[in-house]
Formats: structure tokens, sequence, C-alpha cells
């Protein structure tokens, strides 16, 4: 009879086979009430599920992160239950648990419109106050292609005609609903009360292009309508700071269908885009890396060599001349190594550090294109590092007081995941174990925390992840760090060691923003179009009150510009307010206005875009509190 060991170390002995929400009912009643599911032996599974043999168990609850995670699966249910209730002749195919939520896809004859879902939301907290038991049943393979067969569910039955004969097929019924799933779900529908259907998007079947659309309701759910209320916040905030709708505002950038993914930049984006690359190149070389520049189009048979037409080539864009392939590049490690390769290397020489504001080209698929946070065609700030064994240390150090500069100058505090060897993996376990030795040890070394992802690394090497948290708590991975062996194997780089042998580099890839395009979509979403005074296409707008101040302004506009700020002259016979009230749209830093007794004085008054009033003050101090505010790049908005 099951011995039932508890997360405290306590055991429980029964004379029979036991269900874990009887264990949960032997513990105390208020835990009973709280159980979701159970962990028994480390295996999530219902509260249904008998324990016969000696296990360990937790009781999940909504206190559990996988407790959120049942709920938010068993709220797909429920919102294919509200669907077949309804919308009877809409068929369902799958639906799983995403970030922050969940989304199921349907397939109907026409599109689902707002009203539908305002509709499918209040059918969906009808069934959730029905308190239904959920149930389990297992099924044979084929019985379960008849039973949804039956039910019309042609989308199911082909799911489950894909699955290997021999796994376990389960159904979960809640009322007059059976869905295929896995489990585990709530034990009753009332367990469901915090949720929200968000919208709806296309989607292919089975994310195939040359399969049907379907259509992709997507929801939220959380443990309590507090949770949901905060994140249903974050969501509006979210689309008030939408770098789509700012950039248009702000006239920064546009995308059009002649070229789908590419971003056409305007003259005020392009300045943002110039300011961060004349930053980032500033401090690449005063951390010793060499700028490069590599063609765009390579021959496949680099690719095939590399590795990456394997994994890439279907992201590729080809191009096809006199019987030959070319591929325009994804990225950029293959040609960092073919100028590596030009000539030959002493150990001496390393290391070695390439940098290359990448064009890169990906064929995404068009469903999947987001402003400038998806697209085609985009610049990394990317750069390799090739080194010795006994230099992977060192060097990943460097790059890590690299990255914590840059992110810090633009008022960020990474969060560091380190990535370990995945099972599928290539090189020696004495190199896996000196590589992630050689990262952990450079965290430690500068008391950097970070978070551990087992078995996540790549197959060539383990990686750290840099995710940086916006104003409204999102995170957005940027830079990388990875370890390879591979690479210079496989494209056969080498370098002299001191005992005359060949020997191959170590090949440190990194790269700080990302990409450019996304990291400057982050920043307008995290500042909401606000740039810091030095990314500010415009950081000046002068204005007159009448024309008598004309001259005065265009000489003070004139001796801003020589000092190198960018200035906007507005001389518009404009009463000042409308002026303010136009530039302040215009997310333009300071506003300097001069009337006739800043002209007498020779002064200039001076408003942030907040509206705070600094007063009157000669030209000079103006530039000094200019070049302050410069210097001390990205504040937080409340020191700004």
């Amino acid at each position: 009879m099951p011995k039932i060991t508890l997360p405290d170390g306590a055991i429980k002995d029964f004379d029979k086979p036991i269900s874990v929400g009887e264990v949960a009912a032997s513990i105390g009643a208020g835990l009973a009430k709280a159980a979701l599911a159970g962990k028994v032996n480390d295996k999530l599974v219902d509260l249904s599920y008998l324990i016969n043999t000696d296990s360990s168990l937790s009781i999940i609850t909504e206190k559990n992160p996988e407790g959120l995670e049942i709920i938010r699966h068993s709220c797909a249910h429920l919102l294919a239950q509200a669907v077949k209730s309804l919308f009877p002749s809409a068929q369902i195919t799958i639906g799983p648990v995403i970030e922050d939520g969940f989304y199921y896809d349907i397939a109907y004859d026409r599109t689902f419109t707002p009203e539908d879902l305002e509709k499918l939301e209040r059918k969906m907290t009808e069934i959730s106050d029905s308190d239904l038991e959920v149930t389990r049943k297992e099924l044979s393979r084929k019985e379960a292609i008849t039973f949804f067969r039956e039910q019309g569910e042609e989308y199911k039955a082909k799911i489950i005609e894909d699955i290997p004969e021999t796994e376990t097929l389960s159904i979960y019924t809640q009322g007059d609903f059976s869905d295929l799933c896995r489990g585990p779900h709530v034990p009753r529908t009332s367990k469901l009360k915090a949720f929200k259907l968000t919208k709806v998007a296309g989607a292919y079947w089975r994310g195939d292009a040359k399969n049907e659309m379907l259509q992709r309701i997507y929801g939220t759910a959380w443990t309590n309508k507090k949770d949901l209320d905060l994140y249903l916040k974050r969501l509006d905030e979210a689309e008030k700071r939408d770098h789509r709708k700012i950039g248009k505002t702000l006239d920064l950038f546009h995308i059009e269908e002649s070229s789908p993914g590419m971003v056409f930049w305007h003259p005020d984006g392009w300045i943002i885009y110039k300011e961060i690359e004349q930053y980032l190149r500033k401090l690449l070389t005063e951390h010793d890396y060499q700028e490069i520049r590599t063609p765009v189009l390579l021959d496949k048979t680099l690719w095939e060599k590399s590795g990456h037409w394997e994994m890439f080539s279907k992201n590729m864009f080809i191009s096809e001349s006199e019987n030959k392939a070319y591929a325009i590049k994804p990225m950029s490690c293959p040609a960092h190594i073919m100028i590596f390769k030009q000539g030959l290397k002493s150990y001496r020489d390393l290391p070695i550090r390439l940098a290359e504001f990448g064009h890169c080209h990906r064929n995404e698929p068009s469903g999947s294109l987001h402003g400038l946070m998806r697209v085609r065609g985009f610049v990394q700030d990317d750069a390799h590092i090739f080194c010795t064994e006994d230099q992977i240390q060192s060097e990943s150090a460097k790059v890590l007081e690299l990255l914590f500069k840059c992110y810090a100058d633009f008022g960020f505090k990474p969060i560091v995941k380190f990535a370990t060897r995945p099972k599928e993996r290539i090189g020696s376990d004495a190199q896996w174990d000196k590589a992630e030795q050689a990262l952990e040890k450079s965290l430690k070394d500068k008391s950097i925390p970070f978070e551990l992802a087992p078995g996540e690394g790549a197959f060539y090497g383990p990686k750290l992840e840099f995710h940086l948290k916006d104003c409204i708590g999102r995170l957005w991975q940027c830079g990388t760090l990875q370890v390879d062996y591979s690479m210079p194997e496989r494209l056969d780089a080498y370098y002299i060691a001191e005992d005359g042998s060949k020997q191959r580099p170590v090949m440190l890839h990194r790269a700080i923003l990302g990409t450019l395009e996304r990291f400057i979509a982050i920043l307008i979403e995290h500042h909401a179009g606000e740039m810091p005074l030095w990314l500010s296409p415009t950081q000046v707008v002068l204005m007159n009150i009448t024309d008598d101040q004309a001259e005065y302004a265009e000489k003070v506009a004139l001796d801003l510009k020589k000092e190198g700020f960018r200035v906007k002259l507005d001389l518009r016979n404009e009463k000042i307010g409308f002026k303010i009230r136009e530039h302040t749209l215009g997310r333009i830093p300071y506003q300097l206005i001069v009337g006739e007794k800043e002209k007498t004085q020779k002064t200039i008054s001076v408003r942030t875009l907040k509206g705070q009033d600094l007063g009157g003050m000669i030209v000079s101090a103006v530039l000094d509190l200019l070049r302050q505010k410069i210097d001390e790049k990205c504040l937080s908005k409340e020191e700004d």
C-alpha cells in the first residue's frame, strides 16, 4: 500500500490506492478546497489521479507557478466550450498556454467580431458559474478518432492520426463538451474566475502557409481579479506606447506593402538610429574591437559548411545565377571567420575582436511581422571574438563589462540567464566544462546575479542571455554571449600555437542590443516616444512670441546649432500657447521661448517637456544645462 512523501518530508501511509484529491483532504479541508492538481514523482497530474505505489507528492494550488499554467490551460477549454455552444458549426483545433494567457485556433466560416468575443466571454462566465465537474477518460487511438469524427471535429481527428500509436490518448469532459488533451486540468469549472478574451488574429493550420487559415482567439487568465486588472492595465499602457503608432505620429519610419518587413527610415527616425550606432561605435573603440564590413550575399556552399543551411535555409532569401546558389546572410558569423582566415594568425594575435553593424535578412512569415519588433531586413550589432581556451573567462568578463555599461547608459539593468549544455550537443565534455565554468566565473567575479536555464544552451556551446525590463514590466531579450567550438572547426579556422602546432580558436558570439530596429522599438515604447535628450531627433525648439523677436531667436538658434545641438526654429505667426502644445505633442525635450523681455535682457525662457518652467537663462547657462543632460545619458523619469 502506498506511502506518500510530502514536500516537508512528512510521510503518510494509506491502506489502499488513493487519489491526489483525497490525499489533500486528509491533510486539511483548506488544502482540499484550494487544490488544483498534484505533482506525483515530478509529474503533473489531475486531482483524480490514483496513487498506488510509494510516491512523492506536492499539491498544486494557485500559489504555484504550475497552478497558474493549469488555470490558463483550462481556460482554453472553457473558451472552446463557449465557441461550440454559441457557434455549433465551428471546429476547434489546438488551444495551448502562452505567456500571460492562452489561445485557441478555430475553423469557422466567417470572421469573429469584437461583439462575438463579448458573447463568448459571457458564455465562459456562465459555464464557470455552473461549477461543472471536469473528468478525464483514456481512449484508444481508434476510439478517439471515431469519437471526434462523430462530433464533426475533423481537425481533432487529423491531430490524433499524427500522434504515435504508443501514446496514451485522453479526453477531458465538462458538461456536454469534450476535448482531446494530455492535461492536467482544474477539477471544476468554478476554479476559473479571472479571465478576459483580448483579440482575434489569423493563423495557418499547423503553422503552414500552404494550409487553410484559421482564427486564433487570444485570452488571458489569472488566479484572481486583482492580477487580471493589473495585467489589463499593462495591456492598455502597452497599447498607448505602441511604437508603430508613435512612429507614425512622430514621423520616424514606415513600412509598406511594396517591401514587407523592411524599414523606411524618415529623417527624425534616422537621427535616433545614427545616434545609437555612433554611441556603439565609440564604445567598441574603447573596448578594442576592430570594425569590419562583410558582404550581404554569400555562396550557398559556405552556409552548408557552417551548418546554417540545414538550420536556416527556409528563412533565407536565395538567389540563383548561372547554376550557382547564393543566400542573403541571415547572420554574419561565417563571414567573420572568412576575415579571420585571411593571413596566418599566431597565438600572439589573440584575442581578435571583430565587430560589424551587419545588414542581415531573414524571410520571416508574413503573419509574424510586427513593426520594428519583427522585420525581414535588420542590422545586428554583431561581434565575434577569436581567442584561446585560456582566454574564454577573461574575454567573457570584458564582454560583461561592455554590456552592462551600454545598458546602464540606456537606463536598463539586465536580468541574466545562464543556459547550460543541452542533451543534443557537439564537443567534448571537457570543452563544455571549461566553457560553462568560464562563463559562470565571469558572472560570479562581478557579483552578477543570474538565473540558471539548464539544458537551454546552443548545440555548440553555453550562452548568457540578457533580458531588459521596460517601465511597464515587460522583458525583452536583447544581448547574448555564446561560446562556440563548432564553427571554427567547420570552416577550418586555426592559429599557430606557441609550440608551432595548428590550433582551433574558440569563437565567442556576442550581441549587445540584438538588432538596432528592435531595440529602437523597445526604446520608443519604454519612453512612450519621449526620448532622452541625447537621442531626441529635435532636442530644442526655439519659439518667438511676436515678429519683433525673430532676429534674436534666429541668432540664439544659430549659437545652439554651432555647439552641436539639434534645434528647430518656430517663427510662425501663431499664439505661443498653440506652439507650446504642438511641440509638447512632438515630444521635444526643451522649449525655449523669447519675448520682448528675453530679447532686452539677452536671456531665454526655458521649459521642459513636462511643463516645468526653469525661468530665464543666458545662452551659456542653457548650453551648460543641455550638455549636463546629455552627459547623464538616460536618467529615469523621476530624475529627468
